[in-house]
């Protein structure tokens, strides 16, 4: 039944990717808006007030990781859950969790990973997800990626 796990912001630029993503959120229940960059995403979150957001890195106008700092600066935004799905850099990554991204999923991803995510950045909020046993999604806190080897090797599909 849509709706009844959340309301997810999904926030990329290639309308193959939002319908994909969209589509693979809405059969597990979940309520989904989409925005085409990170100008656009502002206008949304506060229109509609989504549970969780999910971006894309490079996108026109605002890229995602700019669009995440924002969110974080508005007192009114600033506890929303913010996941980064994206063929990212470890430097997108860097800069991700020093913006306040709560998680990441590596495009291209297996719809359960990014179904995961989301479901456990709904029931933790802010401060992100606590991994499973794989490389393709993470969640920030705790020690930098780079100088753990268990944070690398987190995946987001498996409690």
């Amino acid at each position: 039944m849509p709706g009844t796990s959340g309301r997810v912001l999904v926030v990329d630029d290639s309308e193959v990717i939002r319908q994909l993503i969209r589509v693979n959120l809405e059969l597990e229940g979940f309520e989904v808006v989409t925005a085409a960059d990170g100008a656009e995403c502002l206008e949304v979150v506060r229109r509609v007030r989504p549970d969780v957001v999910t971006l894309d890195v490079v996108m026109p106008r605002l890229d995602g990781l700019k669009t995440a700092a924002r969110l974080r600066a508005s007192a009114e935004t600033r506890a929303l859950p913010i996941a980064i799905v994206s063929a990212c850099t470890p430097a997108d990554l860097d800069r991700g969790e020093s913006v306040g991204v709560d998680g990441y999923l590596a495009k291209p991803f297996d719809p359960a990973d990014l179904v995961a995510l989301v479901r456990r950045l709904l029931q933790q909020g802010p401060g992100g997800a606590v991994g499973g046993d794989g490389p393709s999604g993470y969640a920030f806190g705790g020690e930098r990626p780079e100088h753990s080897a268990a944070f690398r090797s987190r995946r987001t599909d498996r409690p």
